[in-house]
């Protein structure tokens, strides 16, 4: 009687939702301001830019956090979701590591703003936090869809929310790859967009210091150089665990894959990491690899986060995002059955490598998205506002001041107040 008799046998994600805060700020226009504030920095800096690739950033409202950014995702993603379905919500989880709250989950706080928001978010749900710098929401999502198939309860769901901001001390090499987003996903049996290979992940995981973000600390302290050797090292550690698993050799899984998803703390690092697994394990050239990439739609995908920037634990998957709407738009409901090789680094360190296929369903989910709208609503406001987002509030008193009189547009959700004794209220306009 625990279930209704039907053998869950696919689990995978059902749709997606990326929301992306406005305010953004041409990364040339603020390598000027600070050479300007400094001429010698000019070298440095120029060369952090260019190695990075980065286009733009984006950064959230003054009445934004990390808490409303998950919300605005979520919410995007559940109102495309029927009454019915709805109801079989049964896990919210987000994968960050831009908590609010030392103690209580984003989660929490997202399923609250949900349900004021009008949304029949049903209690009977189990909400968590998942940590580990940026793969935080990969094991989020491997976890809730693990549960989902031990469940065998086929209108059973879950939501996973990647929401991420990433700041750093300023004005530094790290600044050119700050960035601000979230990314939902509904993870469902018999997925209608893509269908998750749950038991094959390889994993790779040691203690390092490439990262981190001490506790007293709003922005995170690392190491570039050390943090990429470390993103190489854990990937070929973890694709080589994952072919175990399957039982294929490295060249065999390489060949068989029709999507790459890497994790792009920055541009030009997807790439790196592209082009060094598969030299390791296909005899290819520089060219042909390149190649063989662009044939598979790689270069495309990766384009907005060279407009975004580094949205944490969301970046692999608002690329996963792009590369599925690449690919639809170029061969259509060809695109069902191609398999994708997801690979999610999390900096200190932990690296997952899992597959995946697109399911029979995707052409409809696909057909109805719009990323170019996540992209084009990107308002540049110039350095002024930018360095006030940097400056932050200096205290409650001042936050609180200030959004009494913010324009804040509808259907939005905001930090409406930090209360004396420092809880933080949201509301929805």
């Amino acid at each position: 009687m625990a279930n209704s008799g039907v053998n869950i046998n696919k689990v995978g994600i059902g749709d997606i939702a990326v929301y992306i805060p406005a305010p953004k700020v041409d990364l040339q226009a603020l390598l000027k301001h600070r050479v300007a504030q400094d001429p010698k920095s000019e070298r440095r800096f120029s060369r952090a830019l260019d190695t990075t690739g980065q286009i733009s950033m984006r950064y959230p409202e003054p009445w934004q956090d990390n808490s409303t950014l998950a919300t605005q995702a979520a919410y995007a993603l559940l109102q495309r979701v029927e009454p019915e379905k709805l109801k079989g919500l049964r896990y919210l989880t987000v994968g960050t590591e831009t908590g609010v709250d030392h103690s209580k989950p984003v989660a929490a706080y997202v399923e609250g703003a949900l349900q004021r928001a009008g949304l029949a978010v049903p209690t009977s749900l189990s909400t968590f936090q998942v940590q580990h710098a940026c793969a935080g929401g990969t094991y989020a999502m491997l976890s809730v869809g693990a549960l989902l198939q031990a469940a065998q309860r086929p209108r059973e769901s879950g939501v996973v929310i990647c929401s991420d901001i990433a700041r750093y001390d300023v004005p530094s090499t790290a600044e050119f790859t700050q960035g601000a987003g979230a990314v939902a996903m509904l993870i469902e049996p018999n997925p209608r967009l893509l269908e998750l290979d749950v038991g094959t992940q390889g994993y790779s995981s040691k203690d390092v210091d490439d990262f981190f973000r001490p506790l007293d600390s709003i922005t995170a302290k690392v190491k570039g150089g050390y943090s990429v050797q470390c993103y190489h090292e854990a990937l070929d550690e973890a694709f080589r665990d994952h072919c175990e698993r399957l039982g294929n050799s490295p060249q065999e899984v390489l060949e068989a894959t029709d999507m790459f998803v890497f994790h792009v703390p920055f541009y030009k690092m997807a790439f790196l990491a592209a082009h060094t697994l598969l030299a390791a394990h296909l005899d290819r050239s520089p060219d042909e690899i390149e190649e063989f990439l662009k044939t598979r739609g790689f270069h495309d995908s990766v384009e907005a986060a060279s407009q975004v920037g580094n949205i944490y634990s969301g970046a692999a998957y608002m690329t996963l995002a792009f590369h599925l709407a690449g690919n639809y738009a170029r061969v259509g409901k060809n695109i069902v059955g191609q398999r994708v090789l997801i690979c999610s680094y999390g900096s200190g360190n932990t690296m997952s490598v899992y597959s995946a296929k697109v399911a029979e369903g995707a052409p409809e989910i696909l057909s109805s998205w719009d990323l170019p709208a996540v992209l084009s609503s990107a308002e540049d406001r110039g350095i002024a506002p930018y360095e006030e987002w940097i400056a932050g509030y200096p205290n409650r008193e001042s936050y609180n001041t200030m959004v009494k009189s913010a324009e804040i547009p509808t259907s939005c959700f905001y930090l409406k107040s930090i209360r004396d004794d420092g809880y933080r209220e949201y509301e929805v306009q």
